[in-house]
């Protein structure tokens, strides 16, 4: 997978000669030699991911490091920290600026690429639902990229596939000052239980006893139920190549022992963070997508997903010469209810209307709010007579009991018309069903209202 790949050193040396490395290897290169051209680079959406050096004049890497993560445009770009300090202290430090990995100079080019390959890997999966989710800034969410950046990471669930209780309780009592940890022996319940629980991160030894540690890994990313979890290995420095072999089928990140306390907790921190960024983002894409079709008074449908949802229904009736009936439906003196007790009744009263219409229609039902007072309801499979007794139900629940209005501290009457029709053999479009049904529902009005009248079937 190429990517745009942004080295940042003060040196030019080391520029030029991860430049040449990563050229060789189809990666478009960005250079920078300090940390605010590289930040500036990084705010124009030039870079897929950042190679920062940590000691540079001025800015350090450290510093970059915070500033991209805690900016909501920047914080979604990987960024892996190349340096020649290799003490434990200085990984942390990097770690908890929120780097997504420490590399050691000099640089083991296998290791390098495939970290490379697995982070913009990742980072492909946010691009996506990070646009979508900007565009639903247009619909009024607030804005879902501060939301997500601000993640802290903390309380996370993460479960523990070890089977040396020695080595499970040590890493469990790392883990559980910042996070709930629940530890599983038995890979083939692990991965039940993974599929089961609502974990942010499943950290998985390689060295399990009777069993691939790194299959379990392959069994997380493709299942569906666990794909979205972020996967930490864990594993002896000879498993170097089992290890890069794991980031190549989708593990996040790794851990090599003898493995550091602190080191454990600030990897698996970054995981949880991760994972939650992307949730955030998916459910503002999926806000997003639900006010896109849904009246956000009423919660039914809107006209616009009734009128594309009712042309496939229409279209699915007549190619299999089923029924398919409609009801319009449209408060009585709807107008005089605002006019003598405001507006706020009046959606108090939508809105227990819109519940009532539920109530007497299937799950196979289209319901939605054409506007105003007026709802349609659309019934496959059904004929017109069965139409007629469903909007008659409808009509009785409506009447049966007053509606609560100003908090429910007052009560007053509502009634509904309904005009009902159903497809003919004729029909080209759903807008003929629909004109015969506003036709009866005209009836209804003029005939007294607080009644049902259907259109002649053919």
């Amino acid at each position: 997978m190429s990517a745009r790949v942004l080295v940042v050193d003060d040196i030019i040396t080391n520029v030029k000669l991860l430049e040449a490395k990563l050229s060789a290897e189809y990666f478009d290169v960005v250079t920078a030699l300090n940390g605010p051209d590289a930040l500036a680079i990084c705010e124009r959406g030039e870079a897929d991911i950042v190679l920062l050096d940590v000691m540079m004049p001025g800015m350090n890497g450290f510093d970059v490091c915070r500033r991209l993560k805690s900016e909501a445009t920047t914080a979604h770009i990987p960024v892996v920290m190349v340096t020649a300090l290799d003490q434990p202290g200085d990984r942390l430090k990097g770690l908890d600026a929120g780097a997504d990995d420490f590399l050691t100079k000099p640089l083991d080019d296998t290791a390098l690429f495939a970290r490379v390959r697995s982070l913009v890997r990742l980072k492909s999966m946010t691009d996506e639902l990070r646009a979508r989710a900007m565009a639903s800034r247009r619909l009024g969410i607030a804005d879902p990229l501060a939301a997500a950046a601000s993640e802290s990471g903390l309380n996370g669930r993460i479960l523990l596939i070890e089977d040396r209780p020695r080595v499970s309780e040590r890493l469990e009592n790392a883990l559980s000052a910042f996070h709930v940890v629940e530890i599983e022996a038995d890979p083939e319940q692990a991965l039940l239980r993974a599929a089961e629980g609502d974990f942010d991160s499943v950290v998985v030894s390689l060295d399990l006893a009777d069993h691939d540690g790194l299959r379990l890994c392959s069994q997380l990313r493709s299942l569906e139920r666990t794909r979205n979890v972020s996967v930490l290995m864990m594993g002896e420095a000879e498993d170097r190549a089992r290890i890069l072999r794991g980031l190549e089928i989708g593990a996040h990140d790794f851990l090599i022992r003898p493995i550091d306390r602190n080191e454990l907790v600030a990897r698996v921190r970054t995981q949880v963070r991760r994972k939650r960024f992307t949730e955030k983002l998916r459910d503002s894409v999926q806000s997003s997508m639900e006010m896109a079709v849904m009246d956000q008074l009423t919660g039914l449908h809107n006209r616009r997903y009734m009128d594309t949802r009712m042309a496939a229904m229409f279209d699915e009736s007549a190619l299999r010469a089923r029924s398919l009936a409609l009801l319009v439906l449209d408060i009585d003196h709807f107008k005089t209810v605002n006019d003598s007790w405001g507006h706020d009744a009046g959606d108090e009263v939508l809105r227990e209307f819109a519940d009532r219409v539920r109530a007497c229609t299937r799950g196979i039902d289209l319901v939605a709010r054409m506007g105003g007072e007026e709802i349609v309801v659309v019934l496959p499979d059904t004929a017109l007579d069965a139409a007629y007794a469903v909007a008659e139900r409808i009509r009785e629940r409506v009447v049966g009991a007053p509606f609560g209005i100003q908090g429910d501290t007052r009560t007053i009457p509502v009634t509904v018309s309904i005009g009902v029709s159903s497809r003919r053999a004729g029909d080209a479009s759903p807008s003929e069903i629909m004109k015969r049904a506003d036709d009866a529902l005209y009836r209804a009005k003029a005939g007294g209202r607080n009644r049902v009248i259907a259109a002649a079937a053919a």
